[in-house]
């Protein structure tokens, strides 16, 4: 009877350390998803940026405000 008990607890402990284990991997990819979509936002963000200055700036040489031609 405690071979059965000793079996049944390190069933447990297994199953709980495989548990936390693809906790720990399911964290990581969690972690790296959001960390590229950061990078994917400021990239974006860059970009608009550029395109609003662009566009800015073909305004200002339209209407001749622009000093710096």
């Amino acid at each position: 009877m405690a071979d059965n008990k000793q079996n049944i607890s390190y069933q447990a402990g297994q199953a709980t350390g495989q548990t936390k284990e693809k906790a720990s991997g399911m964290m990581d990819r969690a972690k790296d998803a959001a960390a590229s979509a950061q990078d994917s936002m400021q990239q974006a963000g860059q970009q608009m940026k550029e395109k609003a200055q662009g566009a800015a700036d073909v305004v200002k040489d339209k209407t001749g405000m622009n000093k710096n031609t």
